[in-house]
């Protein structure tokens, strides 16, 4: 008896033994399952970012947006009766398919090439007699002058008085009025500054693709040359503007903000591999002079727009970032829409393709499409019709959509965990553009602005040392401000370079950004104007303060001569 009792506890212990490997292999298989899941939804989310399309437009008749607020009309099973057959017809106008039409080409010159026969060969074939003219034919060509390279050399004249020669000891010298140079000691013009700034700030050409279509045409004007000109155009002449944007753009009420990476190779105390950052400052909707600012500085740190932002007072739009956070209390932050409902697209995508339609994923998105087909309605309103729509049909939108964020389970890793922490955590402000009509539901304002950085990173890569990114970040801002106020920017930027150094002649100051240019060889007179800065606090003098002022008010009267 005792053996068989013996035999059943040993029995006993063996199966719950079995029993604890089998539940510790069923959590271990769980995991593993999660696990693959988790991998699977990795690869498919990356094989889109690869290969699929970058659009997050959504087919909103194929999943039917409003089932989710419309539920008991789209639920109801109704009989109507058949509807009554009506025939229609109309006229289609069908389109030529010569070409674009002739109205783009309306602000172009004209010049009018007339094909005639001379006189005496006006002679019919049939009769003899003299033929007279019975109409003309027209074609229009679009005809490209490449860009014409020339020197020009600046010679004026110096008067002296003979008869003070003879008579007087001192003798008086005029010179005649001559244009200043852009750069002194150099031969860089307004115009070939202006065209090498466009060339690689708005149409994304570096400056070793220029010096070999320079070559090509005849000529040799060095990378390095060109190097210099930009610095030191940016410095003497672009930077006060710059300033001066940055004093009328902190007196907006609401701005937008964004950053991206940009590489630095020469910084001090830091490797080549390391990212630095171009910061980005913006008007917004609502303003009488749009302006765009680029800063660049060396970290992502929160320290940068707190000093950029330390005299503004608003709303300020920006993206999820952490850093925006520990602003200063005078400016409050309007989240970001559109990256909400790009972490729900992404977690879309994510999924298994039979899973997609019906995912939870889908029904967050929807959400958010929703809002933003919203904000198309309102596109025409005022602002203060805005906001009374806004707090009447949005609002019940987002409140629902976090309603239900709160209750849905997800892995914190997934896409769609992922997502839902994002919305929760920035639900605070994505509900800060109820508060005024004049703010908007995204950033994709500052989204826009700093694309074309963007686009000319991928070009000239990198920048080599810390000022030709801050050259750049002037730079970048002068052509997008002036795109913005729909300026023409290789003129705007020709008239500046042709107005400061003649309007500013007397540019005398001791701050480091407003200094009278020096020539090439006044690097020991440059050194002497550090020193004293260092030790004496700078003061802009009100001439310099008019003068630039003066520049800067040519972006209201270019508006309208351009």
């Amino acid at each position: 008896m005792k053996n068989v009792i013996f035999e059943l506890e040993e029995m006993k212990n063996k199966y719950e033994e079995s029993e604890a490997k089998r539940r510790e292999l069923e959590d271990k298989n769980s995991e593993l399952a999660k696990l693959v899941a988790y991998y699977e939804e990795c690869f498919r989310l990356n094989q889109h970012r690869q290969f699929g399309q970058s659009s997050e437009k959504t087919d909103a008749d194929s999943r039917q947006i409003l089932i989710v607020f419309d539920e008991t009309e789209n639920e109801a099973q109704l009989k109507k009766p058949e509807p009554s057959v009506e025939e229609i017809t109309y006229t289609r106008h069908r389109r030529s398919c010569t070409g674009t039409g002739e109205e783009n080409f309306d602000s172009l010159p004209v010049e009018k090439v007339l094909h005639s026969i001379p006189e005496e060969d006006r002679i019919c074939p049939e009769c003899g007699d003299t033929m007279h003219i019975m109409g003309h034919e027209k074609r229009r060509e679009l005809t490209i002058i490449p860009a014409q390279v020339k020197v020009v050399e600046h010679e004026r004249e110096v008067y002296s008085c003979r008869r003070c020669e003879r008579e007087n000891i001192k003798v008086p010298v005029i010179k005649a009025p001559m244009p200043e140079a852009v750069i002194k000691g150099s031969a860089a013009s307004a115009s070939s500054i202006a065209h090498i700034m466009v060339q690689k700030y708005m149409n994304g050409v570096p400056l070793y693709r220029q010096e070999m279509s320079f070559l090509n045409d005849g000529f040799i004007l060095s990378r390095q040359t060109m190097a210099n000109w930009l610095i030191r155009a940016s410095s003497d002449w672009l930077e006060p503007l710059y300033e001066q944007m940055r004093e009328s753009l902190l007196k907006e009420e609401i701005l937008h903000a964004d950053e991206t990476v940009v590489q630095v190779l020469k910084e001090p105390g830091r490797s080549p591999g390391r990212e630095s950052f171009m910061w980005l400052y913006r008007t917004g909707r609502y303003t009488e002079t749009p302006a765009v600012l680029y800063e660049y500085r060396e970290t992502r740190s929160s320290a940068h727009p707190k000093r950029f932002l330390e005299d503004f007072k608003g709303y300020l739009h920006t993206d999820g970032y952490s850093g925006y956070k520990t602003l200063q209390k005078d400016i409050r932050l309007c989240g970001c829409w559109a990256h909400a409902r790009r972490k729900f697209h992404e977690a879309v995508e994510a999924a298994p393709p039979e899973e997609k339609t019906n995912s939870v994923s889908q029904k967050g998105l929807d959400f958010c499409s929703r809002l933003f087909e919203l904000e198309r309605e309102y596109e025409h309103l005022t602002p203060e019709e805005r906001h009374i729509k806004r707090t009447e049909q949005s609002k019940p939108v987002s409140e629902a959509f976090f309603t239900w964020a709160s209750s849905v389970c997800a892995l914190p890793k997934s896409a769609l965990g992922k997502a839902l922490h994002y919305a929760l955590e920035q639900r605070p402000y994505l509900e800060t553009f109820y508060l005024d009509g004049r703010l908007e539901v995204s950033n994709n304002r500052a989204e826009r602005s700093i694309k074309p950085f963007v686009i000319g990173r991928k070009n000239w890569l990198f920048c080599c040392t810390p000022k030709g990114a801050k050259a750049s970040s002037i730079i970048y801002s002068i052509i997008e401000t002036a795109k913005e106020n729909r300026l023409k920017p290789f003129e705007y930027l020709k008239y500046i370079f042709e107005t400061m150094p003649c309007e500013t002649r007397f540019f005398r100051a001791t701050g480091s950004q407003y200094r009278e240019p020096l020539a090439r060889g006044d690097q020991s007179q440059r050194r002497g104007a550090e020193s004293h800065r260092s030790k004496h606090k700078y003061k802009e003098p009100p001439e310099l303060r008019r003068r630039r002022l003066f520049v800067f008010n040519q972006l209201n009267v270019w508006k309208y001569c351009l």
